[in-house]
């Protein structure tokens, strides 16, 4: 009985010439777009020079800052009011003030006093941007020298970052978006009434709607590690089959989730935007784009009833630190029992007779 209904679904998948596009084609397109697209890195800030000084230490310290490669010289100014029109004007981020003097106080106690100002109307770059140019002008001591070790990402490269969280991403649209449509779509063709009248119980035929969306996650699942490998020459540290392992559950609870939409819903429109509100909160709330411990404590404890947070989490750890199956224990013991919650739902919602 369930062969002959995942022979229904599988034929129903690829006879439509769009949903494999859906699929396949648009989240690739995705995982190539959106890590140079959604970066945090704070590069190219637009800067303004009011150089009172005009002696060889001032332009050796503009060209400091300059070649540190997060700058990008907008104007020299004559004065300070005139750096702040280039700034009123959106042409300029920050402003860098030399004094007069600059040069002849250089080196004596009574240090000559820098101005950084800040278009604050975004606050995280004018934040990182005076946090950047203050670490790039400011003396170094005669102390100790430090010795900085990156771990896991050397590079310091935002991409690694990003790359795993929107795969996750991707999966979690396959699996809970696709799926939300599936048997609503049934209902308004009508089909779903020649299977309400057969003896089929409910769980045998929601695995047959949960079964096709898993093989697909899968699918998906390998080009993605393939194209961020490709692509970004990222590859993970650790075990692929500790991904694939945590995949496979992930999978299951997010197409119960799905499922248990779809089961409540009348019409497809409906069906999408309910999909669409919680696929928003749970990105949201999942680190994919800001840590959660940077998250009001309130958010981080609504994190926890997140299962893309674990995700996330798991393929970050996998990728850039290599952990195993025993670090990620717990992980995989939260997301089992939403995969249990999320189908015992939608085994419950889904009713066979009006």
């Amino acid at each position: 009985m369930l062969r002959f209904l995942l022979e229904k679904e599988f034929k129903r998948i690829f006879r439509d010439r769009f949903i494999p596009r859906i699929m396949f084609l648009l989240p690739l397109m995705q995982l190539i777009i959106l890590p140079f697209a959604a970066n945090f890195e704070m590069r190219n800030i637009n800067l303004s020079v009011v150089d009172n000084d005009k002696s060889a230490a001032s332009r050796q310290m503009i060209d400091k800052v300059l070649s540190s490669g997060y700058f990008r010289l907008t104007d020299v100014s004559a004065s300070y009011g005139e750096a702040l029109t280039s700034v009123e004007s959106n042409a300029s981020d920050l402003i860098l003030e030399i004094p007069h003097g600059f040069e002849k106080n250089a080196g004596q106690a009574d240090q000559p006093q820098l101005l950084i100002a800040a278009n604050a109307i975004n606050g995280t770059k004018g934040g990182l941007g005076s946090a950047y140019l203050t670490s790039i002008i400011t003396p170094q001591g005669s102390g100790e020298a430090v010795s900085s070790l990156f771990l896991f990402n050397p590079h310091l490269n935002y991409k690694y970052y990003m790359v795993p969280g929107i795969m996750v991403f991707l999966l979690t649209i396959i699996g809970g978006f696709l799926s939300a449509l599936n048997i609503v779509s049934e209902k308004e063709k009508g089909t779903i009434e020649q299977i309400n009248v057969t003896p089929i119980p409910k769980y045998v035929f929601l695995l047959s709607k949960l079964i096709p969306f898993w093989v697909v996650g899968f699918i998906l699942l390998t080009l993605s590690m393939l194209t961020a490998w490709v692509i970004y020459g990222l590859s993970p540290v650790g075990s692929v089959l500790t991904i694939y392992l945590f995949a496979a559950v992930y999978l299951i609870a997010f197409t119960g989730f799905g499922l248990a939409i779809s089961s409540v819903s009348s019409t497809q429109q409906q069906a999408m935007f309910t999909a669409f509100f919680f696929l928003l909160i749970f990105a949201l709330l999942s680190g994919l784009f800001t840590p959660i411990s940077s998250m009001p404590e309130w958010a981080q404890r609504l994190t926890l009833f997140n299962p893309v947070r674990y995700f996330v989490e798991v393929m970050r750890m996998v990728y850039l630190k290599g952990s195993t199956l025993a670090d990620l224990s717990w992980h995989i013991a939260v997301i089992f029992l939403f995969a249990v919650s999320f189908n015992t739902l939608a085994v419950v919602c889904y009713r066979k007779k009006e």
